[in-house]
């Protein structure tokens, strides 16, 4: 059974349908990604998954419960994890407080010191500006700071929205490199991401959706050798 299931979701904005029966499956341990063209559903099935826009019919399964309709904290405190985009900081309180609220499940909280080590290690930076604010930081540090607070929840599912929008070439290069040692640790990833080339390059299988709707899935090796990705995401 896949750890995070999600199944023939179909949701909306008002009157407005924006996905149409989508399937999705994360396998444990494994980085999914998900591509597309901007506007065709990608952030509204991140926020569906979380509780954010009601599903308007389907299902979601994660870890074996049915949580279609839980709410989005409940979610969070199960260990289902959105790294959002835009960052979505609290800009006006530290770096270190940033961190802290990140750590909000009984499970977080118990390992919190545990975890900010790991986080220190992980982003040096973080450390360096712990009680500087949020807000004055760098896009990149920001960006940092969001995927920092969200390992801080301890999770069991970490979603990330366009991850590498608006950063420099090598500030992706470095988040990227971040996303291949959690992979290597075994946690369980879905990637939303613009740059295609590298989301097929690090993830394990991948899904692309066109219109509110998955046009194409499989091995991410196999989805880069498809020739209409090639042309339509890759230019080759």
């Amino acid at each position: 059974m896949a750890f995070l299931e999600i199944d023939n979701i179909s949701s909306g904005y008002g009157e407005v349908q924006i996905l149409w029966d989508v399937s999705l499956k994360l396998e444990r341990g494994k980085l999914t990604s998900l591509v597309g063209s901007n506007g065709v559903g990608k952030t509204t099935l991140l926020r569906t998954v979380m509780g954010l826009v009601k599903p308007w019919r389907g299902a979601i399964t994660f870890d074996g419960r049915e949580v279609a309709r839980t709410a989005p904290y409940a979610k969070a405190s199960q260990g289902l994890i959105l790294v959002p985009e835009g960052r979505q900081l609290f800009t006006d309180m530290s770096v270190y407080e940033n961190l802290e609220m990140g750590a909000f499940t009984s499970r977080a909280k118990v390992n919190f010191q545990d975890n900010l080590e790991r986080i220190y290690t992980m982003f040096p930076i973080l450390k360096e500006r712990s009680g500087q604010r949020a807000g004055t930081l760098s896009g990149g540090e920001q960006q940092m700071l969001a995927v920092a607070r969200g390992l801080m929840s301890q999770p069991e599912v970490l979603m990330f929205d366009e991850l590498s929008l608006g950063l420099a070439p090598f500030l992706v290069l470095e988040l990227f490199e971040v996303l291949r040692r959690l992979k290597a640790e075994g946690l369980t990833m879905l990637l939303v991401e613009q740059n295609v080339q590298l989301a097929l390059a690090i993830s394990d299988y991948a899904y692309v959706l066109a219109d509110g709707r998955v046009e194409l899935e499989g091995p991410s090796r196999e989805v880069a050798q498809n020739e209409h990705v090639r042309k339509a995401y890759l230019g080759i």
